[in-house]
């Protein structure tokens, strides 16, 4: 059974006929009473068709009274079931679907556990999407049962796909709209579905096409499709036109909230552009503001309104009506970005009002919906931090900024590269190095997303990073230790915050004693002295106790910078402010030490032990005084009682002990058994206490090197008693010196200090491999000493001579002479230096004699010969030096000066020697000389022939090739000459030809019967003034024909071709195409002339 179809009504009315057509009532649609009791009655009474009752509920809920067009609804299905007119149940049940989705558009998506001030009772979306699929499918039963017409099934589709939308089943929802567009391609509904179909899949263009589908079919639609045009504009990146899009909605349907709260989130995001001024995003913020409380008003279950305007309140502190907007948020929110945001604004005023358990739930809740949410980590790490869960929130930063999943937070990683430099307990000491390794990265990363090579761009503050003042100086912390360029810069950067920070009068004088203090470990005393000066002019405003540091640290730079005067009275200052001050009366005793002031400086010292004697630092510097004083003895004392009295693992004494016992053994010169054994039991000593140090600090560098030294030459020859063979000593000596050498560079790695690299430099000497032995005390001598250590250059010096013995070279023996000279030039009166020079020259000489001529010079021998001499006069004084004690023997002074006479009386032969052998040398030298002269000459001269001959072929190759264009440009003028004749005479031939047509022009066989010109002629004529495929084959006995008149009755005839039988007229074409191809021939242009003339 179908259903008739509902009629148009003319008006805004609806008739309702009662008593059988004996009374009509009329229903003014626009002014409906909100109670619909009496619409009921009359529906009732006047057994009204199933359109009038939906068409009346439809009114009712147009109108916004969902109550009334439910209670009609209801009211309906009950008639016509009573009634069992199941043919109009359908259409109800699907309006009553609709009105159940419709209060799921109104309805929360989720009620929050323990909200505080958002409560809702009310049933939740997912009950109302249950209810109107059930009333769908009961609508879909009775259909099949009873049957219903078009427009009833385009609507149940419709429903249902709008269901399935809310949903959010987009591949059934599609199905159910393209099922109404194959029956109706311009139902608007389905168009609108579609569109939002293709949106959510992302399929922006297309979308596009079918929301302005939608607008070009009916431009008043509502819902309007210029919010889903203006949707897609954006979503492809042309924002302007979205922009346009909304405006043009709201200025449509100025009542309608989507589009206000588009054009809100448009102005806010402006807001947020730092390329824009300030006044501009301020009226941009204000702006958006306005927009989405107008949205928010207009639908107050707006969840994306209440998140923008949640974040305003809490900005604003008022921090209630910011968590009831929250948690509006939360629970009405459909998607799942906005329903994360509502929980991070939830904790966010949860964290303002110190409720740290509610906000980490929050937290917790926005990660979960989405893991990479990055306020949602960094509020949690917060958290974590609060609760002391350090590492906890060290893993949720690092879970966020790493693969696979990582995101791009300035403020997480800055947030944990302080977590990461932050001392923890339980934290190994290499641990804790790499974890300041991985920070320092961090932060490093983080200054190059915020550097610009523009210092006017505003990006140079996104959201406060580049002025952030503790971020600098917590890189400059971390880069203290590896590159005071780097941390200098660091805090460069900070001091210009400082300086350029509002309300701030001067600058923080912090800031700049630390700098100064970066610049006074660089060796940069001059400009340490500035900013330590500017320092404590800043620091007037300040604590005492900044003050007295940096007057210290200035006291320091005064020393650094020779200027005694400034510095003592920098001491006496402060020491008039803190008597007690024991740094200051150290350095007073240093700065006492090294004006040669020893016993003052000692009382000074002694005076402070007496005032702190337990402050180890003050321990330590005395212990130092007595070992520079070469007061051993006392040093040994002392440094004992400190480790038994006041701290037996202090790492510097026990260092300290050790130099000592391993001196007092190195220096030992007992030869007895006994002594030999105390030696020994003095290194093993020495060793030990090494052993301890580094038992307390494995990175004790200092007690590395010492324990380094002990190994290398506790095994010398010179030290103790070998019991094996001088080979098996030697093998154990570079075994040990190879052991030590590998602690010098793991020693090298922590400390810069040329006694590294001297040492390294003993254990490649010890090992016969001189270059890496002269590589590193050069680095020492260079690098550290400024070639001013004479223990280094005599080092130097000892090396460069074992090589030069070693390779035989002359010049590295007088390398070695240079650094015993220089060492010589800093310490005029060390005999023993005199004594290795004298060596060196005596040694030098006796490398040259012991060459052959062909590896040294007349000059280098002469040079040798005379520093020889000098060495004589070096030994017999030396010899002569009755002083005592001598660092040498006087014997073996004299036997070199014996040596030297006997090896200087062969110096005449060796001179002449080298005489005679350059001499050969240079003779052969001119021969070879003049050979490849003579061939250099008879070369250039072949060149110079290969030239000229060249030159003159060239030459006559040019006059060639321009005779031969003399003669082309002659031949072509005559060849074109002759051609203007032969154009001209062909025409006064022809014009004879027929005035006398019985000459006998031409030859006998053109004549037939008394002279009588062949008829053919005049057609084979006519046939060469059209070209074919056999007129070329022609040519030659046309040109015959016409040579006769050319040249006159006198010319001697030319010789003709026989031929085989008269040619008629009606085989002329197959005798023509029958002659034999000739190899080349030419048209005569005189006779195709003829030809056409006779035509």
């Amino acid at each position: 059974m179908e259903r008739t179809p509902s009629p148009v009504l003319p008006g805004r009315s609806i008739d309702i006929e009662l008593g059988g057509a004996q009374e009509v009532i009329t229903i003014d649609l626009d002014g409906l009473d909100p109670n619909p009791d009496d619409v009921l009655e009359l529906l009732k009474e006047g057994n009204c068709k199933v359109w009038m009752w939906t068409k009346l509920a439809g009114e009712y809920w147009r109108r916004g009274w969902l109550d009334a067009a439910e209670r009609l609804a209801l009211a309906g299905v009950d008639l016509f079931k009573s009634l069992q007119a199941n043919s109009s149940l359908p259409p109800v049940y699907t309006l009553l679907a609709n009105i159940r989705m419709a209060r799921a558009r109104q309805a929360p998506k989720m009620r929050l556990e323990g909200a505080r001030r958002d409560i809702l009772s009310e049933p939740l979306k997912d009950a109302y999407y249950q209810e109107a699929a059930r009333l769908l499918n009961d609508a879909a039963t009775v259909a099949n049962d009873v049957g219903e017409d078009e427009s009833s099934v385009i609507v149940a589709f419709l429903s249902r796909g709008i269901l399935q939308l809310a949903q959010r089943n987009m591949d059934n929802a599609l199905s159910s709209f393209d099922g109404v567009l194959s029956r109706s391609p311009t139902n608007l509904v389905a168009l609108m579905g579609k569109g939002r179909v293709f949106y959510a899949q992302k399929k922006y263009q297309p979308a596009l096409k079918l929301f302005q589908d939608v607008l070009k079919l009916s431009p008043w639609c509502v819902p309007d499709p210029r919010i889903g045009i203006g949707l897609c504009l954006w979503a492809l990146g042309n924002r302007e036109k979205a922009k346009a899009a909304w405006k043009r909605s709201l200025d449509v349907n100025p009542n309608e909230w989507p589009a206000q709260l588009l054009l809100g989130l448009e102005q806010l995001n402006q807001s947020k552009d730092w390329n824009r001024s300030e006044d501009s995003r301020a009226q941009s913020a204000q702006t958006g503001y306005k927009y989405v409380e107008m949205a928010f008003n207009t639908n107050k279950q707006s969840a994306a309104a209440a998140n923008v305007l949640s974040a305003l309140f809490l900005r604003k502190g008022n921090y209630a009506t910011a968590l009831k907007l929250a948690e509006r948020t939360v629970q009405y929110a459909d998607t799942l970005v906005v329903l994360s945001d509502g929980y991070i604004r939830a904790g966010l005023v949860s964290h303002a009002e110190g409720q740290m358990a509610e906000a980490m739930k929050h937290y917790m809740a926005a990660k979960e919906g989405i893991p990479s949410n990055i306020v949602a980590n960094v509020g949690l790490a917060q958290m974590h931090i609060h609760n002391d869960e350090i590492p906890a929130a060290i893993d949720t930063l690092d879970r966020l900024l790493t693969p696979p999943n990582p995101q791009k937070s300035l403020e997480a990683m800055i947030m944990l590269a302080s977590l990461r430099a932050h001392p923890r307990r339980g934290v190994s000491g290499a641990d804790a190095a790499n974890e300041k390794l991985r920070a320092r990265d961090l932060f490093e990363r983080v200054v190059k997303d915020i550097q610009i090579t523009d210092p006017g761009d505003k990006q140079r503050t996104v959201r406060g990073l580049g002025d952030d003042g503790d971020l600098w100086v917590e890189l400059a912390r971390l880069w203290q230790g590896d590159s005071l360029e780097k941390a200098c810069k660091a805090l460069k950067e900070a001091l210009r915050i400082s300086r350029d920070k509002p309300g701030e009068d001067g600058q923080d004088a912090r800031l700049l004693n630390n700098l100064a203090a970066l610049r006074h470990l660089e060796g940069n005393s001059e400009e340490a002295r500035i900013l330590y000066e500017d320092a404590i002019t800043n620091a007037a405003k300040s604590a005492e106790e900044l003050s007295t540091t940096i007057l210290y640290n200035l006291a320091r730079c005064y020393e650094d910078l020779r200027e005694v005067t400034m510095a003592q009275e920098a001491y006496d200052k402060l020491l008039a402010r803190h008597p007690e001050y024991i740094d200051a009366k150290i350095r007073q005793a240093q700065m006492l030490q090294s004006l040669n002031q020893v016993n003052d400086a000692h009382e000074l010292l002694k005076q402070a032990l007496a005032s702190q004697s337990g402050n180890l630092n003050l321990r330590a510097f005395y212990t130092y005084f007595l070992l520079q004083a070469h007061l051993y003895k006392h040093a040994k004392d002392f440094v004992f009682a400190t480790l038994k009295d006041h701290d037996k693992h202090d790492v510097y004494t026990l260092c300290a002990a050790g130099y000592i016992i391993y001196h007092q053994a190195r220096e030992s010169r007992d030869p007895s058994p006994d002594g030999q054994k105390q030696r020994r039991q003095g290194f093993v000593r020495a060793a030990e206490l090494y052993e301890k140090a580094l038992s307390l600090d494995p990175m004790c560098a200092v007690a590395a090197q010492g324990l380094a030294i002990v190994v290398a030459e506790d095994v010398l020859g010179s030290f103790v008693a070998g019991s094996g063979s001088h080979h098996e000593d030697a093998l154990q000596r570079a075994k040990n010196a190879r052991e030590a050498l590998d602690v010098f560079a793991k020693v090298r790695e922590s400390v810069t200090d040329g006694s590294v690299y001297a040492n390294m430099g003993h254990c490649y000497y010890a090992r016969d491999e001189f270059e890496r032995a002269i590589e590193s005390y050069e680095t020492a001598s260079r690098r550290f000493y400024n070639g001013k250590n004479i223990p280094v250059l005599l080092c130097l010096s000892r090396s460069w001579y074992g090589k030069a013995n070693k390779d035989q070279k002359y010049n590295a023996m007088q390398t070695a002479l240079n650094y015993a000279q220089s060492a010589l030039h800093l310490q005029p009166n060390d005999k023993a230096v005199l004594y290795n020079i004298a060596m060196i020259q005596q040694k030098a000489a006796e490398l040259l004699f012991s060459v052959t001529p062909s590896k040294r010079s007349l000059e280098e021998l002469k040079h040798a010969i005379d520093q020889a001499g000098h060495a004589q006069k070096l030994f017999a004084s030396l010899t002569a030096d009755t002083s005592h004690p001598l660092p040498y023997s006087r014997e073996m002074t004299d036997q070199r000066r014996k040596y030297g006479e006997s090896m200087l009386r062969k110096a005449a032969d060796h001179l002449a020697t080298q005489e005679e052998w350059e001499s050969q040398v240079r003779e052969k030298l001119d021969t070879a000389r003049q050979k490849r002269q003579e061939e250099k000459e008879r070369v250039s001269a072949l060149e110079a022939s290969r030239v000229e001959m060249l030159r003159k072929e060239a030459e006559e190759l040019a006059r060639q090739r321009r005779q031969a264009r003399e003669e082309a440009l002659a031949w072509t003028a005559a060849a074109k000459a002759a051609e203007s004749d032969d154009e001209k005479r062909p025409r006064k031939v022809g014009k004879k030809a027929k005035s006398t047509p019985g000459d006998g022009v031409g030859s006998g066989d053109d004549v037939v019967d008394g002279g009588e010109k062949k008829k053919r002629r005049k057609g084979r004529i006519k046939k060469l003034s059209s070209p074919g495929p056999n007129a070329v084959e022609d040519d030659r006995e046309d040109e015959a024909v016409f040579s006769g008149g050319e040249e006159g009755e006198d010319t001697k005839p030319r010789k003709r071709v026989t031929k085989k039988r008269v040619v008629r007229d009606d085989d002329e074409v197959e005798t023509v195409s029958a002659a034999p191809p000739r190899k080349k021939q030419y048209k005569s242009k005189e006779v195709i002339t003829d030809s056409d003339e006779d035509m």
